[in-house]
């Protein structure tokens, strides 16, 4: 089993739910249409699955996470979206799916979480039909930025990625899914790029709130301190860093995200 380097605390939760198909997949939203069978990989909980579902109903919704934490949630979010999905506990390595069974196969964050993420995508694309797609979109944390500046949030990026890939993870992984494809054996890719920003004092308290959380009360925090990259004290300050960019009249952040579209 792979290490995911966030967890399922509340304040990772907090992020995730804030994912819908207009925010975090736009690239894919054009080929949607009524009727089409979706695979949601990682789902997490279900808030952009159940955008997805809601653009190809009737087809069959089925949305996998490897964790069976957050699914209870999943399932109230599709029931208050008044769409059907099917939620249950998977593994990307090895799903248990027929070949082709899928028209659309759909991962959000996910590969950048993963020791083998070229595994995952044959195995997503073998559950995928032909003339279907697979369609994929990770951050790439070293396009991170941020004002004002703040060596607090500069320290919190390095640990980030320390721990990340201490758990044979890709934090970097934007860049590298065209690559990962091409060695899936996959190649009719279209790749392209998209951006968050939190910039408005309610997208500022939201995000700065959550990272706070995260560095002191998440598996990410946990992990740090396991690993001996961090000691509590150190995770406090990185909190504070985070509470001090929210608070910052000025304050910006934006990060890039990869995007790919495969063609099986």
């Amino acid at each position: 089993m792979d290490t995911y380097t966030h967890g399922h605390a509340e304040p990772v939760l907090q992020s995730h739910r804030w994912r819908t198909a207009e925010n975090s997949a736009a690239y894919l939203l054009p080929l949607l249409r009524p009727g089409l069978d979706l695979l949601d990989v990682g789902c997490g909980p279900g808030t952009l699955t159940a955008g997805l579902a809601a653009r190809v109903a009737p087809g069959r919704v089925l949305g996998l996470d490897a964790s069976a934490d957050p699914l209870a949630e999943a399932r109230a979010a599709a029931e208050q979206a008044r769409v059907e999905v099917t939620f249950d506990v998977g593994d990307v390595y090895a799903l248990d799916l027929p070949d082709a069974s899928f028209d659309v196969v759909h991962a959000h964050q996910v590969l950048q979480h993963l020791t083998d993420p070229v595994a995952a995508l044959r195995e997503m694309a073998r559950v995928c039909r032909p003339g279907g797609v697979v369609a994929v979109r990770d951050v790439d944390y070293a396009t991170f930025t941020w004002f004002p500046a703040d060596p607090g949030l500069d320290r919190w990026l390095e640990l980030y990625a320390a721990v990340a890939r201490a758990n044979g993870a890709e934090p970097d992984a934007g860049r590298r899914l065209r690559a990962w494809a091409h060695a899936a054996g996959l190649r009719d890719l279209t790749a392209t790029a998209s951006a968050w920003c939190y910039a408005a004092p309610e997208e500022r308290t939201w995000w700065g709130d959550s990272w706070a959380g995260r560095a002191t009360s998440s598996s990410f925090a946990e992990q740090a301190v396991a690993y001996g990259l961090a000691t509590p004290d150190r995770l406090d300050e990185l909190a504070g860093a985070w509470r001090a960019w929210r608070d910052a009249e000025d304050g910006w952040l934006g990060m890039m995200h990869g995007e790919l579209l495969i063609r099986v």
